[in-house]
């Protein structure tokens, strides 16, 4: 699911980049996102994460991985 996620923001044109979401391991990963692009998952998308970024990857599916990243492309890029 970390490729997948890694592909979906590349391919949507998130700015920034994404390497540290497939060089990380285990059932969680730190997004990069800052404490109010996180809020804004939270409260604009609801995509729950901890205020410094960090996501379960266990709740990525083939199915939401797409919505995940737009929803991350606009927090980026509005916040």
């Amino acid at each position: 699911m970390r490729k997948l996620l890694k592909e979906a923001l590349i391919k949507n044109g998130t700015p920034g980049s994404w390497e540290h979401i497939t060089d990380q391991i285990g059932m969680f990963s730190f997004t990069g996102l800052t404490p109010d692009q996180s809020t804004a998952m939270v409260e604009k998308h609801s995509i729950y994460m901890t205020a410094n970024g960090r996501i379960s990857v266990c709740g990525l599916t083939e199915k939401n991985v797409e919505y995940v990243a737009d929803s991350i492309k606009e927090c980026v890029e509005k916040y």
